[in-house]
């Protein structure tokens, strides 16, 4: 059962940061804890994951050892907020799925184009 979910965001990425900032605005059923991806914080408590890989997509540890990454992080991110668990359950069903995935290829490539031209175009 999971109990407890650590988030890893790109600190850089001004996207991540709104989005973690608006998940840990939310009431939270399981508790979300964020650390900065490829931080010496995320290696030192998850050294078998790539942290150039982390930071390419936002990753979610849980405490039960399961790893969530791309729409599956997202999805269990609306499944540990109040009021979200309908959403993320409807989100996973396959033939939505694909919607999910897409919304969060999306995000990455809009993190892409701040990564492509560097940080001045962190705005």
């Amino acid at each position: 059962m999971i109990t407890r979910l650590t988030v890893l965001y790109d600190e850089g990425c001004r996207l991540c940061r709104t989005a973690r900032a608006w998940l840990g605005g939310r009431a939270q059923i399981v508790p979300l804890e964020f650390v900065a991806a490829g931080s010496q914080e995320a290696r030192r408590r998850y050294p078998a994951l790539d942290p150039d890989e982390t930071l390419a997509d936002i990753t979610v540890v849980a405490d039960d050892g399961g790893v969530y990454v791309g729409d599956a992080a997202w999805l269990v991110c609306l499944w540990a907020l109040d009021g979200y668990r309908g959403l993320a359950a409807r989100l996973a069903q396959p033939h939505l799925r694909p919607l999910a995935r897409r919304v969060a290829q999306s995000a990455g490539r809009l993190r892409g184009y701040r990564q492509d031209c560097g940080e001045t175009c962190d705005t």
